[in-house]
């Protein structure tokens, strides 16, 4: 894969060698993005002008667009500085006006003599009574107005760029486009009627009607597939990648799970029980097992992982899990404690608290292979942190970890097993865009003596009566989460609202009763603020979303959200997760500020009637697209310009289907269609991709 193939050379040289694009009108376009040829063929129309001509304005529903052939009638100059200039024209059937403003009279007597023929197009409006034309878009001679497009396309535009300016460059841009060698499999192809990649592009550029603006055609379906196809295969490249990194084979005995199993006081459900016989199987094979564990909150992920950790050990190697932050790492290492104890296995901690000689030792335990499991934070991606024999890497909660870091932590073990594990339910469209190199596994059964959340709605006005129902379940020794809004984003404001309601809440419940913890105490005393709440010292933790993620308190049943209705969704549902998890019955109370708006009240109806996390996420995707959803910025997924993740899903999860099929037939890319792909992946930008062949 020496380079870019040269077909593709005049999609990738300097905008301004296209026409009617100048130095000025290249930099305006860079703001939105179109930089070279190539972004202007991506950059498709999202509206069109209907311009067919018509005998005559008379009868039309004003105001409209309208293309009409005319007879130039006399000039009346404006009286004033400023005022509009007007020329009366007639078509076969009435009389109208053209209107022009700042308009020098001598030219415009030159491009419309009185008397003469003009075809004229534009905007036609009413007013006072008459139907004008102000500006129009086109004055020609008859014999010149073939000129006009009969439907002319309308793109996205940036200040200091005229529609006619991306028309005239979008068609030199087209004038650049290759005929490039098929990619997609024929029998897809057929099947979908699509059009070759250039008679796509071209078409979609040149719609002869509203109709074939529609991402239903088949010239844009196919550009969109075109776009999944490219992000699928580099996913897939990935995957194989990982995969033919050669793994370890780790076979379990199964005797160290039996010791758990036996000290369980519940019997695993059949979705645990699937997850942790893939998880087996994936670790056997003598290739790399990269697959991902999704579970709503509660549907018990960690024992599925201990039993992964326990096939590393069985093999006689080492395990690690890894944690976002040392609060859940710490959280981790105590829920695996017991689980740890009934196997007779090493468990330790690392993270960045540990300093000097205490590190040492763990690092040289870790070295002889005495550790078995290791849990810790992203210290352990630490250069001097070695493992005697790492046979798994687990890692949670995926979203701040992208597909160059699995290969990063495949590193650390050469053919270690990567599990990911995420408490994040997440929509099936999102998924294959996010994790398509990886296999899924999905827990969708809540373990037995899970005890339903009630979830009401309360409006913000009800606070005293709230307090009151929180002073008697205090009373009969129940534990509370109040989490307080998300102000603007700005800490400082989240802080004093925090605050202000600790101090609240601490003169009606008393001194001792309320904990406090904010995202911008230092670590060791947001640590005692959790750990006075897990050990009962304190009964209501007045908190920032620091507790979102994975904080365990059993006896902890109610959960208070104030202004809930800025919160999205997953957080939301996350949050109410937090309680629930013990044998008691569990209310989560979703407080907000009338009036609420009525996709306000959709979410948290939403979550008033479900506690299903994949029903929730996605009627969030629904309803905020998935931009948003994740915080684009930080969250690995691709940004497609002419394919919609939401509403393309189907034909997301074909291109990965395809992209698979393609690679397992052809691994390598080289015949002729992988050589077209590799055309594909240079088109698309799809540099990972590229390294990623040309290394392989």
């Amino acid at each position: 894969m020496s380079g870019r193939p040269e077909n593709l050379f005049p999609l990738f040289g300097a905008l301004t060698a296209l026409d009617g694009v100048g130095p000025k009108t290249a930099q305006n376009l860079a703001q939105i993005g179109v930089e070279k040829p190539r972004d202007l063929l991506f950059s498709l129309p999202y509206s069109g002008i209907d311009r067919r001509r018509r005998e005559t304005v008379l009868g039309a529903d004003l105001p409209n667009t309208l293309t009409v052939e005319v007879v130039v009638g006399d000039h009346r100059a404006p009286r004033s500085r400023g005022g509009a200039y007007r020329i009366n024209v007639e078509d076969a059937e009435t009389s109208f006006q053209l209107v022009f403003f700042h308009a020098r009279g001598n030219y415009l007597e030159k491009v419309l003599p009185v008397g003469e023929r003009r075809v004229v197009s534009g905007k036609v409006e009413h007013f006072d009574g008459i139907a004008q034309m102000v500006h129009p878009d086109y004055i020609l001679k008859p014999d010149e107005a073939d000129e006009i497009p009969a439907f002319e396309p309308v793109y996205p535009l940036t200040a200091g760029v005229t529609q006619k300016t991306m028309v005239k460059a979008a068609g030199s841009a087209l004038e650049r486009a290759p005929e490039l060698v098929e990619w997609i499999d024929p029998g897809q192809k057929d099947k979908a009627k699509w059009p070759s990649w250039r008679d796509a592009v071209t078409s979609a550029h040149r719609p002869l009607s509203l109709a074939e603006i529609a991402a239903t055609t088949p010239a844009r379906e196919r550009l969109a597939y075109d776009e999944f196809f490219a992000h699928q295969v580099t996913l897939a490249l990935a995957r194989s990648r990982l995969q033919r990194a050669k793994g370890i084979m780790s076979q379990a005995n199964g005797t160290l799970q039996a010791k758990v199993r036996a000290a369980l006081p519940y019997t695993p459900t059949g979705a645990q029980e699937r997850a942790i016989e893939a998880i087996a199987a994936d670790m056997a094979r003598p290739v790399r097992m990269n697959r991902l564990l999704q579970g709503d909150v509660g549907a018990g992920k960690t024992l599925v992982a201990f039993m992964a950790l326990l096939v590393a050990v069985e093999a006689n190697g080492q395990g690690v899990m890894m944690a976002p932050t040392e609060i859940l790492a710490r959280q981790h290492f105590a829920g695996l404690q017991p689980l740890a104890e009934s196997a007779g296995v090493v468990l330790e901690i690392l993270t960045g608290r540990d300093k000097g000689s205490e590190r040492q030792a763990k690092l040289d335990a870790l070295a002889r292979g005495d550790i078995h499991i290791l849990v810790g934070t992203h210290a352990v991606f630490q250069p001097d942190v070695h493992f005697g024999d790492l046979r798994l890497a687990i890692v949670d909660e995926q979203h701040r970890f992208g597909v160059r870091q699995r290969l990063e932590l495949g590193k650390k073990g050469e053919g270690a097993d990567v599990l990911v594990m995420t408490a994040t339910p997440i929509p099936r469209s999102l998924a294959l865009a996010q994790y398509g190199d990886m296999d899924v596994s999905v827990l969708d059964e809540k373990p037995p003596g899970r005890q339903p959340i009630t979830t009401a709605l309360v409006s913000t006005g009800r606070m005293d009566e709230v307090v009151e129902h929180l002073r008697k379940a205090v009373a009969e020794g129940k534990q509370c989460y109040w989490v307080c809004p998300l102000v603007e984003e700005s800490e400082n404001v989240d802080l004093t609202a925090a605050e202000e309601r600790f101090k609240h809440l601490r003169a009606a419940l008393g001194e001792g009763v309320v904990g406090l913890v904010h995202g911008q105490m230092p670590p060791a005393e947001k640590d005692v603020g959790m750990a006075a709440f897990q050990q009962a010292k304190t009964q209501v933790l007045v908190a920032t979303t620091v507790i979102e993620v994975g904080v365990d308190v059993p006896n902890a049943t109610i959960m208070v959200i104030e202004r809930a209705e800025t919160f999205g969704l997953a957080q939301l549902h996350q949050l109410r997760g937090r309680v629930g998890r013990g044998s008691q019955a569990s209310t989560c109370l979703l407080m907000y500020q009338a009036p609420l708006s009525e996709t306000g009240e959709k979410r948290l109806k939403v979550l008033r009637e479900s506690e299903d996390g994949f029903v929730i996420a996605q009627t969030d995707l629904e309803m905020r697209g998935a931009g948003d959803l994740i915080g684009t910025a930080q969250s690995g997924v691709p940004r497609f310009r002419v394919a919609d993740m939401e509403a393309q899903a189907a034909l997301m999860a074909v291109a990965q289907s395809d992209a698979r099929k393609l690679l397992h037939d052809d691994p390598e890319l080289t015949s002729p269609r992988g050589q077209a792909t590799r055309s594909l992946l240079w088109l698309m930008e799809q540099d990972q991709a590229i390294r990623l062949i040309s290394v392989g």
